[in-house]
């Protein structure tokens, strides 16, 4: 047996291949930062496999086809469309079955150029269906699983296969947050890695240069637009209310001139509708059209102040671009997010917690609290007392988020969450936990102080589910 056999974590760089995939822009951008930072090490041949999971790709454009993205295309051997692999199924959806994945491997060589070669895995979305499906099809390639904006610091999604969350090496993560522990993995003992914020800066100002001209003057604000087929996206008319509201924050502000950068799903009739309530609010809307990334596009506008309820693109402003941001409707957003499991829900906790409201004083004066540790590391050091203060409770209250959304994967923060929410009984952070959530779990708050022991007796909730039984039954 080779030495590459015996090792695979290090196979021989002149044989290796690494496979990228990326599913959206900011995922190609860190791809191309952590390349740029040596954390990808070397390789004979990098392919950048680009998977476009919208709803209808034929009407969303993939990353790859956005603006900005051409001054990456350097960085890799050869761009491929994974949509094109697969046709016609769709890649949101699809996983090989396992009977299949051998045929899949063998094809896949061949197609690509790869016999012989060592592949080694880097994937974008590690609890989606397109990187769940490669990692099936290279059963035995190294894996390094790509979290974007602050997906890093929530749970795992669901109960990964043990096969799948064993095999992965490390996280990487753009390490928006340095005084703030991933948490995504971390069952199966997988250790982060932070991009270096210069790193990704570095890209995205490079990508945009390369964006077509924006009709907008020095001192803009800059809007957010949502993807109207996230999961939890707001319904069209409470979008187009919230618009409003932010638009009259931003007046308020002073902000006469505003442009608007709609996700790549975003209709043009609610586009086109909110210029005209701009109109009525007396504000300039500008559209950056071609849906830019919106962190490529806060490089090259510069915009006097960054909002919207997009969390990873408002973190990433402020943290990575260094620009005034404020979060507006984040407290609508995690009203109506629904399940309680949704991925996006801790990013919107923790911009919730962290950003001043549009509406505050201090919109747009936020900064990064000091963590006191080296660029690229996870966490650690010595920051100021206030800023020590700031993210141990955001971490007592993200952990809490995160026991409360999957019990059964992370079991061993119950403890933390019942002390935290002992500790914290305010409106603000009792809005992060959903009533009936904490009764099922019997966490401190789903009842009041005094009837408290009663629902941790285990002989009284079995007597409640009996009882809830009983009627079910009666009323059949």
């Amino acid at each position: 047996m080779t030495p590459t056999a015996q090792n695979p974590a290090a196979p021989d760089s002149a044989a290796r291949v690494q496979l990228l995939l990326a599913t959206t822009p900011q995922g190609a951008a860190l791809l191309a930062a952590a390349l740029d930072a040596g954390l990808l090490g070397t390789a004979r041949e990098r392919l950048l496999l680009v998977a476009n999971t919208a709803a209808v790709p034929e009407t969303t454009p993939a990353p790859d086809a956005l603006p900005g993205f051409a001054p990456l295309r350097s960085r890799f051997t050869r761009v491929l469309s994974w949509n094109a692999v697969i046709r016609p199924l769709h890649p949101g959806d699809w996983r090989p079955r396992a009977d299949d994945a051998p045929l899949w491997e063998r094809q896949l060589r061949t197609l690509w150029g790869l016999e012989g070669a060592e592949v080694e895995l880097v994937v974008e979305g590690i609890g989606a269906a397109p990187a769940q499906a490669l990692a099936r099809i290279f059963p035995d390639a190294p894996l390094d699983a790509l979290a974007t904006g602050l997906s890093a610091y929530g749970p795992t999604p669901g109960k990964l296969d043990p096969l799948l969350g064993t095999r992965v090496r490390r996280l990487l993560h753009p390490g928006l947050l340095p005084g703030l522990r991933p948490l995504l993995l971390t069952e199966f003992g997988v250790g982060a890695r932070a991009v270096p914020a210069g790193a990704l800066r570095a890209v995205l100002a490079e990508s945009a240069r390369e964006l077509p001209p924006v009709d907008a003057p020095e001192g803009c604000a800059l809007l957010l637009g949502q993807d109207p087929s996230a999961p939890g996206a707001l319904p069209a008319g409470e979008e187009e209310r919230l618009y409003g509201r932010l638009l009259r924050g931003l007046r308020e502000l002073g902000h006469r001139t505003v442009v608007l950068a709609p996700d790549p799903a975003a209709p043009e009739h609610r586009v086109r509708a909110l210029r005209e309530r701009a109109g009525e609010l007396g504000v300039e809307l500008s559209v950056a059209w071609g849906a830019p990334p919106p962190e490529v596009l806060c490089e090259r506008l510069r915009p006097a102040l960054v909002t919207g309820w997009s969390p990873g693109a408002l973190l990433t402003a402020g943290a990575v671009c260094g620009l005034p941001v404020a979060r507006g409707g984040t407290d609508v957003v995690l009203t109506r997010m629904t399940p309680y499991e949704n991925d996006d829900r801790v990013p919107a906790v923790i911009a919730d917690t962290l950003l001043p409201d549009l509406a505050d004083p201090a919109a747009g004066q936020w900064r990064v609290p000091d963590a006191g540790g080296e660029d690229g590391e996870d966490g650690g050091g010595a920051a100021g007392a206030d800023d020590g203060e700031t993210w141990a409770e955001l971490a007592g209250l993200v952990r809490a988020v995160a026991f409360c959304m999957w019990p059964r994967v992370h079991p061993e923060l119950r403890g933390e969450a019942e002390r935290f929410l002992a500790a914290h009984s305010d409106d603000r952070t009792r809005r992060h936990f959903a009533r009936r959530r904490l009764v099922s779990l019997a966490l401190p708050g789903a009842v009041p102080a005094g009837l408290a022991p009663l629902v941790r007796s285990t002989a009284v909730r079995r007597t409640a589910r009996r009882a809830r039984a009983l009627g079910r039954r009666v009323r059949r």
